[in-house]
């Protein structure tokens, strides 16, 4: 409510003591507005159909229809190997739990198995079946910044953009859109779309923007998302991340933001992997409350201004003396 009153989208009522009150009608407008987010609207384009723009809403739903149709594409898909297993058990052969997990997964070209570093004692990690969008979370000191460098390591061709690539890459970024006119006009379109939506102009950002729409790479991960972002650019940047096509090449992203990581709206396409604080091995958590592991996955996100506290602060291997 507060995002929709900042946008100027809805006007609450201030009480004599300076409460907001939210009567019936600002809660149909609040209502309204949710639901054109869920038709994919950004914030930009729900207040110009709020005012009457109707090539927003053209606009809108063409996206909406879209990912529709590449969801029922996908759920073909999924019907066809049921049909599939059904033939077979009608023949008389035996499907087991691993026939049906494989219905679940997202299919992907790419994928690893490893052995996990320090702090882990080397346990295999398999990475398959890779969503288009996979979080890694987890609490300070959990092993989350070593798991990410093992899977840039292990993934063929994957790159790993490191916490400080802000300062180190600032120059090569633009360099990189001198050079490259196709690279540049996607940068500024992007930036022109996270602006619509609130984001704040920074280095930080700039930087992300370019690694996101460059084309190196098989996948990339991502050291803290969110570091260098103020909330606004956060939640853009996450609403972007959500238009990205599904076969796009992978992301891993660290995060610990619930502004980067809304468990109320992951979508069928994104994955999320807690490192657990106690140095158990990483397991994929699914975002539903009840699941294993969903409680500690909320439990490590924080509102930005939280995790400002604790900006820069990194958890190292002791020295032995």
């Amino acid at each position: 409510m507060r995002l929709y009153e900042q946008r100027g989208l809805l006007v609450p009522v201030r009480t004599s003591a300076g409460w907001r009150a939210y009567g019936p009608a600002q809660m149909a407008r609040g209502a309204e507005i949710a639901s054109l987010r869920a038709l994919g609207l950004s914030l930009a384009q729900v207040g110009l159909v709020l005012k009457g723009n109707p090539q927003s809403m053209e606009s809108a739903l063409t996206v909406h229809q879209a990912a529709l149709e590449e969801r029922i594409i996908e759920l073909s898909a999924t019907v066809a190997k049921v049909r599939a297993l059904r033939t077979e058990v009608a023949a008389g052969r035996t499907v087991d739990a691993g026939d049906l997990m494989r219905l679940m997964r997202q299919k992907s070209e790419i994928g690893t198995t490893f052995r996990l570093p320090w702090p882990w004692g080397g346990e295999e990690f398999e990475l398959h079946d890779i969503r288009p969008l996979t979080y890694i979370v987890g609490s300070l000191g959990s092993g989350k910044t070593r798991l990410a460098r093992a899977i840039a390591e292990n993934l063929p061709e994957a790159l790993f953009l490191e916490l400080d690539r802000f300062q180190d890459e600032a120059a090569q970024a633009r360099a990189r859109l001198e050079a490259d006119a196709a690279l540049a006009q996607r940068v500024e379109e992007v930036m022109d779309w996270l602006i619509e939506e609130g984001a704040t102009i920074s280095p930080p950002l700039v930087a992300l923007v370019v690694a996101l729409e460059s084309d190196s790479g098989s996948a990339l991960v991502i050291d803290m998302v969110e570091h260098g972002l103020d909330q606004s650019s956060q939640e853009a940047v996450a609403a972007y991340l959500r238009h990205r096509r599904t076969d796009s090449r992978p992301l891993f992203l660290m995060t610990r933001s619930c502004a980067i990581l809304d468990l109320n709206d992951v979508l069928p396409q994104e994955a999320i992997i807690l490192c657990p604080a106690n140095h158990s091995p990483p397991v994929f958590v699914a975002p539903y409350p009840g699941a294993p592991g969903y409680e500690v996955v909320a439990s490590c996100l924080a509102p930005p201004e939280v995790r400002a506290r604790t900006e820069g602060m990194i958890a190292s291997r002791p020295q032995v003396a």
